[in-house]
């Protein structure tokens, strides 16, 4: 099994900036595809960012430019790190984590950006 843990979160102005962070543990061996999603109230779950074992990285279009991706292997943990933040930005953000076949999720964390 995978657990993961998410952090950061918090409510910050228009233009400010988060850093999210997801722990991993357990039997994290071999997964392959590590994932950030939001779900605003409301609104359908949307993929974020993507980061895959090779490096490769890719970004929701809303998000380009703005936040980014990235990962401590050593750590076992994936960051995301949120600049120029927007009101649209407001979510319940969750990681996600996949390997051959099954999808592991942590609890999720909030991120509110006021205007």
């Amino acid at each position: 099994q995978v657990q993961l843990v998410e952090s950061g979160g918090g409510s910050v102005q228009a233009g400010g900036s988060l850093r999210l962070s997801c722990a991993a543990s357990g039997s994290i061996f071999g997964i392959n595809i590590w994932n950030w999603y939001r779900q605003a109230q409301g609104k359908q779950r949307e993929l974020v960012a993507r980061i895959a074992s090779g490096g490769s990285t890719n970004y929701a279009d809303s998000v380009k430019g703005r936040f980014t991706i990235s990962r401590d292997n050593a750590k076992n943990t994936v960051y995301l790190q949120m600049n120029s933040l927007k009101p649209e930005d407001t979510a319940v953000y969750r990681c996600n984590a996949l390997r051959a076949g099954n999808s592991y999720w942590g609890q999720g964390t909030q991120v509110t950006v006021s205007s």
